[in-house]
C-alpha cells in the first residue's frame, strides 16, 4: 500500500557537495522484485537498495555494483497476500526477545509505504490491536521505519531508523532489534571497546532450554588485538555480547565486507536478558543473522523511541587459507570510509 504525501524531488546541491554528479543523483521508484509486486528501490551510484512494504516492511536487497549484503531465500518468491511466508534479507524487529508480545502484522504483515524524497522512503506497520496467544495481551506498538541512502565521500550508506510508538492504553517496555540476514561463509568481527566485558568469555552463548552460558569457549571464537572473531559457525549458533564499541563488520568470502554502525548508551539499562546490545546468529547453513540491539525504552501510551543502524558495504579482502585479517587495518576502514549520520 502507497501513500505519497510528499512528492518526489532532487537535491542537486546535496549530491554536489558530495561529489556526485547529476547522472549519480538518487533515484526512487515502485518495482516488482523477488516475487513482490510493489517494492520500492532506492539508488545512488553504484549503490542499490530494495525494500518490501507488502511482507514486513524490510530490506530485500542492499547491494553495491552488484554485490548484496543480504541473504534472501528464494522460497519468499512463492508469497501470496495473507499468506506469509519465510521473512528473510533484511529485518528489523523490537524486543525483548524472551518477554515481548508477539505482533505478526508487525512483523509479517502488510506495511504503508510513501517516498519521501529521492533518496528515502519511510515505511509504517499496522496496529497490533488483537491480543495475541502467546504470551497474553496486545502488542501495542506501531512501527515506523526511515531508510534514506547516505552519501560519504565516494561511499554511499543506508541509514535505517525505526520508531517504536505505543498505541496502547498501558506502559509498555521495549528495545530496539535489529535482524537482519547476510549470507553464511564469513567472519564476522566484533570490536570489544575500552569497557570491560561483563562475560567471562566477553561473550555470552544460548545453551539449551535457554540457560545463557557467559563461560563458553568454542574454537570457532577467538580474541585477538581487542576483537573477537567468529570464524565460522559455533557450537551454539546464538551469541550475545556487552560491547560498547557501537559497531561491527562481516567480511565475505567474496571480498567485501558488511559494517553495521549504531549507538550505544553505557548508562542506560538494557533489558535482554544478558543486558546485550548486540547479537549474532550463526548456524550451520547459508545465512548468518547480524543484530543491534537498543536499550530499555519505557514508553507511556503515545510515547515513541527511535534507534538508528548505519549500513555500508565496502570493498575487503577475504583472508586467504593459512592467513587471517589484517583487524587494526580493518578498523582504520571502518574509521575512514563510514561515518554516523546526523
Amino acid at each position: 500500500m502507497f501513500a505519497r504525501s510528499l512528492p518526489v524531488t532532487t537535491f542537486v546541491a546535496l549530491w554536489s557537495a558530495t561529489g556526485f554528479t547529476r547522472a549519480e543523483e538518487p533515484t526512487a521508484r515502485v518495482i516488482a522484485s523477488r516475487g513482490y509486486s510493489e517494492a520500492v528501490e532506492l539508488k545512488l551510484g553504484k549503490t542499490r537498495a530494495v525494500f518490501c512494504p507488502q511482507a514486513g516492511g524490510r530490506v530485500l536487497e542492499f547491494s553495491v555494483d552488484g554485490t548484496d549484503a543480504m541473504y534472501f531465500d528464494e522460497a519468499e518468491k512463492n508469497w501470496k497476500p495473507g499468506k506469509p511466508g519465510p521473512i528473510t534479507a533484511g529485518r528489523f524487529d523490537y524486543g525483548p526477545e524472551l518477554t515481548v508480545i508477539a505482533h505478526p502484522k508487525a512483523w509479517a504483515g502488510e506495511w504503508t509505504a510513501e517516498i519521501t524524497k529521492t533518496n528515502s522512503v519511510k515505511l509504517t506497520s499496522p496496529k497490533e490491536e488483537v491480543p495475541s496467544a502467546k504470551r497474553e495481551g496486545v502488542a501495542g506498538i506501531q512501527l515506523v521505519r526511515e531508510f534514506t541512502l547516505v552519501p560519504h565521500g565516494p561511499f554511499v550508506g543506508l541509514s535505517c531508523k525505526q520508531t517504536m510508538t505505543n498505541v496502547s492504553k498501558e506502559v509498555r517496555e521495549v528495545c530496539h532489534w535489529g535482524r537482519s540476514f547476510s549470507p553464511g561463509g564469513g567472519i564476522c568481527v566484533i570490536p570489544l571497546g575500552d569497557r570491560p566485558s561483563r562475560f567471562p568469555s566477553k561473550y555470552a552463548m544460548y545453551e539449551d532450554s535457554a540457560v545463557i552460558n557467559v563461560r563458553a569457549t568454542d574454537e570457532k571464537i577467538r580474541e585477538r588485538d581487542g576483537f573477537l572473531e567468529i570464524l565460522a559457525p559455533p557450537r551454539k549458533p546464538k551469541l550475545g555480547f556487552d560491547t560498547y564499541a557501537g559497531w561491527l563488520a562481516y567480511v565475505m568470502p567474496n571480498d567485501t565486507v558488511f559494517v553495521k554502525r549504531f549507538p550505544t548508551f553505557p548508562d542506560r539499562v538494557y533489558n535482554e536478558a544478558a543486558g546485550l546490545t548486540l547479537s549474532v546468529w550463526y548456524p550451520t547453513g547459508p545465512r548468518i543473522e547480524l543484530e543491534p540491539i537498543g536499550p530499555r525504552e519505557r514508553l507511556k501510551p503515545g510515547e515513541s523511541a527511535s534507534f538508528t543502524e548505519d549500513w555500508w558495504l565496502l570493498t575487503h579482502p577475504f583472508p586467504k587459507k593459512g592467513q587471517q585479517l589484517d583487524l587494526k587495518a580493518l578498523a582504520e576502514q571502518v574509521a575512514k570510509q563510514t561515518t554516523r549520520t546526523k
